[in-house]
């Protein structure tokens, strides 16, 4: 078995990361696939479903060709969360594109929703949760209800999407189901209130099973033979894990599309501007859900994307790189400040309809300006979940990975922020969490916090702003925040 490899499949948002790893979690092989997000109209985000299927065939079949022979022990799939699409049952072809996590279209819906959902799934009613657009799809889309009519509906995630059409298997796990509000907080199935207040029949939607075990296989012509997959979960779990955050009281942020702080907590807890989550769930002895690992949630849902929208958008910068190196050559952002909203406000917010503002623009402002004054915005609205986290978990530093984390300057606005110290691991901690439960999945390891003690060692940014300083920067984004959300 010490020859053996795991390989992790991160279904990200703007691309696929497929990565074999060997029995000590050490990278051999990687490959990466960009998929497209399109906005069809203001607010709708969505993506294609063959493309993202064949960003994954492609991905996973560069990376085997690296195997030298080693038997690949086990899979991993990670996914992009609360995104969704319908397919059809006999098929598998796509009857709509992927809804992504950003996506607004049934905001006027939800308004509509009982609030019981949110008493029951402890989930507030916005549009980035999977239920209301699988409403409105089930409202809004003729190839669905004709699919609904005729008995041949698949609803779901990406992921169930992707494990039916490589693996004939209709299921996702129940970290993925705490992210739909179709599951009653501390649930372990779909909740038949819900599902009711919804209008979603439990027949359309994907089985619920452990994150980790025997899943099942994953299989394509174009790969040299059938994978075991051993692990399906969120894709910021699948980070929770490789950070190393995996036991109760350690907290995680990953820095990508968006930025999602998940911190583990003893049991299910449900708390004010947070989002109660499941981080895995372990099998029974029948294959069944058996223990849970729980975890707290908040998402700043503009943060990668924001710096794309700025540099390519508005033409600030030739790309989001050369932005952050702009916002590199200055020491503070001339007092412009922004609200990074361009898809509403998450935790602990949670205000929609807000819109994305860049405000305190003067003459001398230049583009490097507002460059620093969006990482700055990226860290102080990481600092408003961490800081509502800390209120149920006491936090003495933020472990930290994703794309955005490779760059200094927002590392060190990070840390002056929250200050706290950072523990930077690599960036791709979400591809090794995937892999890395897998091989729970299959033996390898004995427990998730057996696997995390070979995760490679981070480094530590230490805050340096003076705590005073600190403080007033905290109250100015505070009301900066309260006032601009409105407009």
């Amino acid at each position: 078995m010490s020859s053996a490899l795991l390989l992790g499949i991160d279904e990200g948002t703007t691309a696929v990361k497929a990565a074999l790893f060997d029995c000590n979690l050490l990278t051999v092989a990687e490959a990466r696939r960009a998929v497209p997000v399109t906005h069809p109209r203001p607010g709708w985000a969505e993506q294609d479903p063959e493309l993202i299927l064949q960003a994954v065939v492609d991905a996973v079949a560069e990376v085997l060709e690296h195997a030298g022979g080693r038997e690949v022990l086990a899979a991993g799939l990670d996914h992009q969360g609360e995104s969704v699409l319908a397919w059809d049952a006999s098929s598998g072809r796509p009857l709509t594109p992927v809804i992504v996590w950003q996506d607004k279209r049934q905001e006027a819906l939800l308004a509509e929703i009982d609030q019981r959902a949110v008493e029951r799934s402890g989930l507030p009613l916005d549009p980035y949760f999977s239920a209301g657009k699988l409403t409105w799809l089930l409202e809004h889309d003729d190839a669905v209800r004709r699919a609904s009519a005729a008995g041949s509906l698949r609803l779901g995630t990406v992921d169930a999407f992707l494990s039916d059409r490589l693996g004939g298997r209709f299921a996702t796990d129940l970290s993925t189901a705490s992210r739909t509000q179709l599951l009653a907080a501390g649930g372990r199935d779909w909740d038949e209130g819900l599902l009711s207040l919804f209008g979603v029949r439990r027949e359309w939607l994907p089985v619920l099973g452990p994150t980790f075990g025997s899943l099942g296989e994953l299989r394509h012509s174009r790969w040299p033979s059938a994978i075991p997959l051993a692990a399906q979960l969120v894709d910021q779990q699948a980070a929770l894990a490789g950070s190393g955050a995996v036991r109760p009281g350690e907290v995680k942020a990953t820095y990508g599309t968006g930025v999602f702080v998940l911190g583990r907590t003893q049991g299910p807890v449900v708390a004010s501007g947070l989002l109660p989550t499941v981080g895995w769930a372990a099998p029974d002895a029948s294959g069944g859900v058996g223990e849970v690992a729980y975890a707290l949630d908040g998402g700043v849902f503009a943060a990668g994307s924001l710096l794309d929208w700025l540099a390519e958008s508005l033409g600030l910068a030739t790309d989001a790189p050369a932005l952050a190196a702009a916002a590199a050559s200055v020491h503070d952002s001339a007092g412009v400040t922004v609200l990074p909203a361009l898809t509403g406000l998450g935790a602990p917010w949670w205000r929609p309809g807000a819109h994305a503002v860049i405000a305190g623009l003067h003459p001398a402002v230049g583009a490097a300006h507002v460059a620093r004054a969006a990482l700055e915005s990226i860290a102080w609205r990481v600092a408003d979940i961490v800081e509502a986290m800390a209120e149920i978990i006491p936090i003495a530093s933020l472990r930290v990975d994703g794309g955005l984390s490779n760059d200094a300057t927002l590392l060190q606005i990070q840390a002056d922020a929250l200050g706290l110290p950072l523990a930077v691991g690599q960036a791709d901690l979400t591809v090794l969490g995937a892999a890395l439960l897998a091989g729970v999945g299959a033996g390898v390891f004995a427990s998730v916090e057996e696997a995390a003690l070979l995760l490679p060692e981070t480094r530590t940014v230490a805050p340096i702003v003076d705590p005073a300083e600190r403080s007033w920067r905290r109250e100015r984004w505070r009301a900066f925040v309260e006032a601009s959300a409105l407009l």
